[in-house]
């Protein structure tokens, strides 16, 4: 199967995830909401959750065609990294959000890890940064 191909379905699964936030939450909130009660209840949350739909539908629609969508993906890459680092430092840092240890922290370092890989590559050819390396 090529890079591309793989990049493809990636895009698809993390597009899932992102649009799966919610319900994650209502069956796990220990590993992926940050506050007490239903996942509604909280403002900051249902934030979250729409801003993570949209880019899910995005991160789908961006499969059709990964060449075109390379600033989206990167940003999806570095986001989730920074957001990961922030939510372990919250997460180590008060006992109550241990659980994002196992949640959503390593969910997003998943996917920044899986898509760097396919989007970017060390090889002679012309790696999916559009530059030859």
């Amino acid at each position: 199967m090529s890079r591309e191909k793989l990049l493809q379905i990636a895009l698809v699964v993390s597009g899932i995830a992102c649009l799966s936030i919610y319900p994650l939450a209502i069956v796990w909130p220990a590993g992926w909401a940050w506050h007490e009660g239903a996942p509604y209840q909280s403002d900051y949350f249902m934030m979250i959750v729409a801003v993570y739909a949209t880019l899910g539908v995005f991160l789908i629609n961006a499969a059709r065609n990964p060449m075109a969508n390379l600033s989206l993906i990167w940003f999806m890459i570095v986001s989730s990294v920074v957001h990961a680092a922030t939510m372990a430092v919250q997460a180590l840092q008060m006992e109550m959000h241990r659980g994002h240890l196992y949640g959503d922290v390593p969910a997003l370092l998943l996917v920044a890890i899986v898509l760097g890989a396919l989007v970017w590559s060390p090889s002679k050819s012309t790696n999916m940064l559009g530059s030859s390396a």
